[in-house]
């Protein structure tokens, strides 16, 4: 059993949590005060906003005094929005996994803030920025573990649902505060309004439901992806854990494992 403090709460961060605590370990995620975070409905972000949230059958539940955070369980997963070092004292995790997914972003070097420290998607360096690395990409290499030298660059497109890829998707004309009243699994159509930024509407590109929305209230980036419409219609495919994140969690905990089964600290 470990104790493990996972940067970001978005569906891949989730994913690796909810992953980590059905295996035994402790988990604590840690995350900014207003995450941008699309899928909420695959992940444990909404705990930031409600106070708990589920996902999966396993709860998650705000901690805002970093002191209770030293009484992790392995019967829910902690998620904190206090400073990143505060956390970092009081839970002293043995592990520390980087799921941010900042596509492209030049990732700090984070060894040493925790005995184990594992990077996710494109610009780690395993040896160098984190420990370990794993690979994000959809292909044959989604889940493996990186154990020197870079992850992949970022590079492909999307997956299409039903002809559907990048157009699927609406991002930030202008950056500013995220406006909506419409809510995850929401029927939509073709060119629907459900979000503003300011004085810009944000139209839903094509018909089905909303698969990923960013919060109300919440800040984003001109280019932040904030929007996205799954024309499947199926609400299996809006809740729960995705293929690609469960496959990312499950490379994390083979580098558990395999750090584990070499003996090293």
């Amino acid at each position: 059993m470990a104790r493990v403090l996972i940067r970001g709460c978005g569906d891949v961060g989730s994913a690796v949590a909810h992953v980590l605590l059905r295996s035994g370990h402790e988990i604590v995620i840690h995350d900014v005060a207003l995450p941008a975070t699309p899928r909420r409905g695959m992940a444990f972000a909404d705990a930031i906003f409600d106070g708990a949230s589920e996902l999966a059958g396993v709860r998650a539940r705000r901690v805002d005094d970093v002191t209770r955070l030293r009484d992790v369980a392995t019967d829910e997963v902690l998620l904190t929005t206090a400073p990143l070092g505060d956390v970092l004292g009081a839970v002293a995790p043995d592990v520390l996994v980087d799921a941010r997914m900042r596509k492209r972003a030049q990732p700090e070097p984070q060894r040493g803030l925790a005995p184990l420290t594992i990077g996710l998607g494109p610009n780690f360096v395993a040896g160098e920025t984190t420990d370990l690395a794993i690979e994000t990409q959809w292909g044959d290499d989604l889940g493996a573990v990186v154990e020197r030298g870079p992850t992949k660059r970022l590079g492909g497109e999307p997956r299409a649902f039903e002809g559907h890829a990048r157009d699927r998707f609406v991002y930030a004309p202008v950056a500013g505060i995220m406006r909506t009243q419409a809510r995850i699994a929401q029927p939509v159509s073709a060119g629907e309004a459900v979000a503003a930024i300011g004085d810009e509407l944000l139209l839903a590109p094509l018909g089905g439901i909303l698969r990923g929305l960013v919060h109300d209230g919440v800040p984003v980036d001109a280019g932040a992806k904030v929007l996205e419409v799954d024309p499947r219609g199926d609400l299996a495919k809006v809740f729960g854990i995705g293929p690609r994140p469960r496959r990312i969690a499950e490379g994390v905990l083979g580098a558990l494992r395999l750090r584990a089964g070499s003996g090293a600290p």
